[in-house]
């Protein structure tokens, strides 16, 4: 039905329905299922995102120690009321940092779109009901928002931090959840592309470098910033602001960007965050190898 942002955006214009309809209308086209079934999928889904979040929210540690607790912190900091940014977007920053702590402990997560990046829209959705109070209906539907633009991403570029560096997990987590915000929040189809693409080209260039290999430094906390850029970027959009570089061109220059990423910032450890003294000298620690010294 749609191959691009531009495609999506006409269909809802059109048709005068919701990004997250022609999503559904969509899978059920392409799956043969009913729009039950496919709600049903959703739902279990959501489900699986609220679980990870509430049990990050206790406090998970992960086997390498290299992560867990900080979603914790930011709670208690949150409610010291000393906060210098937004309640709602360290909210979403801290649920993020919770479900990839929970995915960092070996936890039950939603590929949101990958394990590494899973933490941006549940981080962002859990964060948003406390204002705009969704129906559980509408919950799920921020997922089928979500979900169309990294079909879009997907098909066209890359959410694999392999292929494409960080910018193609995070970075494309992140756009979806902001246009996922926009759509929740009463904005328009247009919007939502709008919020897509000034959050993923604040996001270009961005390396995979995962400390030991490990999902978890920095993968985690950027989540978090993940997280945040989406909010703003919904904000933005919701103002009326524009990308002057259409959405799916941005999706598109990522695509070729990571292209051109050196192997040793896509995902192998070998450069970035990952070959830092300290990165390395973690890496010994867990896996209980020699330090090597350049």
């Amino acid at each position: 039905m749609f191959r691009n942002v531009a495609e999506l955006v006409e269909l809802a214009q059109s048709k005068n329905k919701k990004i997250s309809t022609i999503m559904i209308e969509q899978e059920v086209e392409v799956t043969g299922k009913t729009r039950e079934q496919i709600l049903s999928q959703m739902e279990t889904n959501l489900d699986v995102m609220e679980k990870a979040v509430e049990r990050g929210l206790q406090g998970v540690q992960s086997v390498s120690g290299l992560t867990g607790g900080d979603a914790v912190l930011l709670q208690e900091y949150i409610k010291k009321g000393t906060f210098l940014s937004g309640e709602i977007l360290l909210d979403a920053v801290s649920k993020a940092v919770a479900t990839n702590e929970v995915n960092a402990a070996m936890g039950t997560i939603c590929a949101t779109p990958t394990a590494g990046s899973a933490g941006v829209v549940p981080g962002t959705l859990f964060a948003v009901q406390r204002k705009l109070n969704p129906t559980k209906e509408q919950k799920i539907e921020f997922l089928f928002t979500a979900g169309a633009f990294g079909f879009v991403v997907a098909n066209n570029a890359s959410i694999s931090g392999a292929a494409g560096g960080c910018q193609a997990e995070v970075g494309s987590a992140a756009g979806m959840a902001a246009a996922a915000i926009v759509e929740m929040a009463g904005g328009s189809p247009a919007q939502s592309a709008e919020a897509m693409a000034i959050t993923l080209k604040n996001m270009l260039g961005l390396v995979c470098d995962p400390v030991a290999g490990l999902v978890e430094v920095p993968c985690v906390k950027r989540n978090a910033m993940g997280a945040a850029n989406a909010m703003v970027a919904a904000d933005m959009a919701l103002a009326g602001i524009t990308s002057r570089i259409p959405c799916d061109e941005v999706i598109i220059a990522m695509y070729e960007i990571g292209q051109s990423m050196p192997s040793a910032l896509r995902e192998t450890a070998q450069g970035g965050l990952a070959a830092t003294p300290t990165g390395r000298a973690l890496e010994a620690k867990i896996f209980g190898l020699p330090l090597l010294k350049k």
